[in-house]
């Protein structure tokens, strides 16, 4: 059903086809060893413009356990991009070697230029502050596979929820739930954009709430979502070191909270969660990251149209 297709944000996929990735990536996780060779002879490029760890090695443990192989650069200096080649050309050379492409650009809608220059699969791995698809996979998987559904949650988003792109982007992605009540913990000069509000959440009729203070909501929420303040998205050092220790998650603050309620960070994390949480049971952000390699086998599988 996804053959062919491109990702460039989480409502790309209707949730039965959500679903459907979910499934597989169940199927992976219980048997692994099955999907070794199910990429094999399977060419992927990884056009990474701006700096990652865990979502470029997941993508490539992902195809590389998959059977496939990568190409790619983490550093646009060392290739034509440094000599001013156009996304558009790039995209159409690399689309002549691999059979799927993921890029991760700072300037929002890049990966959409690429889709539209090329027939080839392209995923985004994340635009700016705009959109991170398969970090939203990663998180829906997350939750389905440690709260057993989507409905009926309260979710706390804490943090950096301007510049926040996985924010935006799970914020979509669950506004297709059922009784989803969100509660929105920033900053003035970090919360929600406007347009989140206006276009998803006021649009869809969606319950949420807006607080700066993290205390006054933790013991209500089913989840809480944590986020980084982003150095690289100010352009003022001054406010990002004003802001940057705002919420810190320690022990004190998780003794007020439910026994039930998961914590989720789409890392990397600096000073946003206390070293000591990490013993809680509830802390489930490396787990997470782990299950964002089992999802992104699922969907290279799914887009390459590839089946064991």
């Amino acid at each position: 059903m996804l053959k062919g297709r491109s990702l460039l944000e989480p409502m790309d996929f209707t949730t039965s086809e959500l679903e459907e990735l979910f499934q597989l990536a169940d199927k992976i996780i219980e048997c692994p060893q099955k999907y070794t060779k199910a990429c094999e002879g399977k060419l992927m490029a990884t056009l990474f413009y701006e700096p990652s760890t865990r979502t470029r090695f997941s993508f490539e443990a992902a195809m590389l356990r998959l059977g496939g192989q990568v190409i790619g650069f983490s550093e646009p200096n060392s290739s034509s991009v440094a000599k001013g080649e156009s996304i558009s050309d790039t995209i159409r050379t690399v689309a002549c070697y691999v059979d799927l492409a993921v890029m991760r650009h700072p300037k929002e809608g890049a990966p959409k230029v690429a889709h539209l220059s090329t027939d080839m699969p392209v995923i985004n791995a994340g635009d700016g502050g705009h959109q991170h698809p398969t970090q939203t996979l990663t998180d829906l998987l997350t939750i389905k596979k440690e709260k057993g559904h989507f409905d009926n949650l309260t979710v706390g988003l804490c943090g950096d929820l301007k510049f926040g792109r996985t924010v935006h982007s799970l914020i979509k992605a669950l506004s297709r739930y059922n009784n989803i009540k969100f509660i929105l913990i920033s900053p003035e000069e970090l919360r929600l954009p406007n347009y989140v509000i206006k276009e998803v959440l006021i649009k869809n009729n969606i319950e949420f709430k807006e607080v700066q203070k993290m205390e006054e909501v933790i013991h209500d929420l089913d989840i809480l979502y944590m986020t980084r303040v982003q150095r690289e998205r100010f352009f003022n050092e001054e406010d990002y070191i004003r802001l940057k220790d705002r919420y810190i998650l320690d022990l004190e603050k998780m003794r007020l909270a439910r026994e039930d309620m998961i914590v989720l960070h789409p890392l990397p994390r600096v000073n946003e969660i206390a070293v000591e949480v990490d013993s809680d049971p509830r802390a489930l952000y490396f787990k997470q990251a782990k299950y964002g390699m089992f999802i992104r086998m699922a969907l290279i599988m799914s887009v390459l149209g590839v089946t064991c």
